[in-house]
């Protein structure tokens, strides 16, 4: 907790102290304008840049209107309710503090004789438009998104969610930073006990700052950092943020992030799309089993490939064509693990390529690269075609957390599968599934409702049934309406 600073009864000792707060001398885009108005002194302390020119000319134009008696008898009362015509006012009598709300964008103005710093919030931040998240796109449907700016994002939330109860309770975390954070939720559905558990845990963290926002604050909240699994689900969409808070779940907003952390988010979560819910329920269910489908590829498909060419007694007469035809130049391991990191190494380089290169580099990696690899027998086709297979269900994962895990996984069951066959496979897969059963996402069974099972929650999983018929919110999420 930071120190409190009482004003001091004279007011060259406020503005000297909030000066040096400040350090207005040493940047420059920190201003202090002094002023005198209605035989006062006053002085205004902002940061050029968040301030909104319009609107300080015209609060200034008002009180060069001001004359000694319109301050009397109650200067404070009639500033705040007569000649200052401005919504969002504050006031506070800690120095500190309006220092670090200036840094935040409001405007402190120190006025000769008030005993309170009034705080004029006509802030404004450098911002884009909202646009589509590019990895939550969908063939019909809202084009918004979120933003880096919390304001904006609340906004967008409230759109879509005019509901009297809806709760956003604002919070400050890094001792430096002291970046803002809202805590969003349905105060008439989410449950209590949930809301104060993640209160208290933001409270705890103590930093400097959140430099990666939402990343940072997500290695407080989920513990186990060599667990690659997230416990957290990450949306840019505010229709998707909106259909959650409609369950229960407790939405968490950082500002400079245009990513909201959803809580608490099981391994299906990770899993559903936007996509879905905007198609027919027979198309939807059949796009989901796709994406199950191919999930589930992604991760067993290659170590499976592989324990089938090592030991090709193994397969039934009618599958003797699995299996590598001819040998390549490296062992079949190799291969993997080569192709693995290759399309790793791709995948940082489309990251840092400018876009009008990207064709370029999709030559160089289908071409230059793969063909050639095959060619000169680095690679055999049948491992190609394997890869691609495995790595379209890894791009077809709706969380790009969940398909990093996975993938990680997928490259332990190769190695384990190489070193041990078959026992190494099957004990592989059955400690992937010991840890994503005793993992635990905000006191809630990731696994949930596999383990422990719930079979009309675990049918909502498997199939996207029609929005009439799944007219209930999740029981883990213990809601206080569990029927709308």
């Amino acid at each position: 907790m930071k120190e409190k600073q009482q004003l001091f009864s004279e007011y060259k000792k406020n503005i000297d102290y909030l000066h040096d707060y400040l350090g207005i001398e040493k940047s420059f885009d920190l201003i202090q304008l002094d002023v005198h108005y209605a035989e006062r002194n006053m002085s205004l302390f902002m940061v050029d840049g968040f301030v909104k020119d319009e609107i300080l000319n015209r609060l200034m134009e008002f009180l060069a209107e001001l004359e000694s008696e319109h301050l009397d008898p109650e200067p404070l009362e009639n500033l705040l309710k007569r000649y200052i015509p401005y919504v969002e006012l504050e006031q506070t009598d800690d120095l500190n503090d309006a220092g670090d709300k200036v840094l935040a964008g409001p405007t402190a103005l120190v006025v000769e004789g008030l005993d309170v710093v009034l705080l004029i919030d006509a802030r404004t931040y450098p911002v884009r438009g909202p646009e589509e998240p590019d990895l939550e796109r969908v063939t019909r449907g809202s084009r918004d998104g979120f933003v880096e700016t919390i304001v904006f994002n609340t906004a967008l939330t409230r759109r879509r969610v005019r509901d009297r109860s809806l709760r956003m309770e604002y919070m400050q975390i890094g001792r430096r930073s002291q970046t803002d954070i809202c805590l969003c939720y349905i105060e008439d559905i989410a449950d209590d006990s949930r809301v104060e558990y993640l209160k208290s845990i933001l409270d705890k963290i103590d930093t400097d700052a959140l430099p990666m926002a939402e990343k940072t604050v997500e290695e407080f909240l989920s513990g186990e950092h060599w667990n690659p699994y997230p416990k957290i689900r990450y949306t840019e969409r505010p229709d998707t943020a909106a259909a959650h808070l409609y369950e229960g779940h407790v939405l968490i907003m950082i500002d400079g992030s245009p990513s909201v952390m959803i809580t608490p988010a099981t391994y299906w979560h990770h899993l559903q799309h936007a996509e879905e819910y905007r198609q027919k329920p027979v198309v939807g269910a059949y796009l989901r089993f796709v994406r199950f489908f191919a999930v589930l590829a992604s991760i067993f498909i290659l170590p499976l490939y592989y324990l089938f060419s090592i030991s090709p007694d193994m397969l039934p007469e009618a599958w003797s064509f699995i299996g590598p035809a001819e040998a390549a130049a490296i062992p079949l391991i190799a291969q993997f693990l080569v192709a693995e990191f290759g399309i790793d190494m791709l995948k940082m380089a489309a990251i840092h390529t400018p876009s009008s290169l990207a064709t370029a580099l999709g030559l160089v990696a289908a071409i230059l690269i793969g063909q050639v690899a095959v060619e000169v027998g680095l690679f055999t086709n049948e491992v190609v075609l394997y890869l691609a297979i495995a790595a379209i269900g890894t791009f077809t994962t709706p969380s790009y957390e969940l398909s990093l895990a996975n993938r990680m996984v997928r490259i332990a069951l190769l190695v384990v599968t190489a070193l041990f066959g078959l026992a190494g496979y099957v004990i592989g897969i059955t400690v992937w599934l010991l840890n994503l059963v005793r993992m635990n996402t905000f006191k809630t069974p990731y696994f949930w409702p596999f383990l422990p099972f719930n079979a009309r929650a675990m049918r909502d999983v498997l199939i996207r049934s029609p929005i009439p018929l799944k007219n209930r919110r999740p029981a883990f999420l213990h809601p206080k309406d569990p029927d709308r």
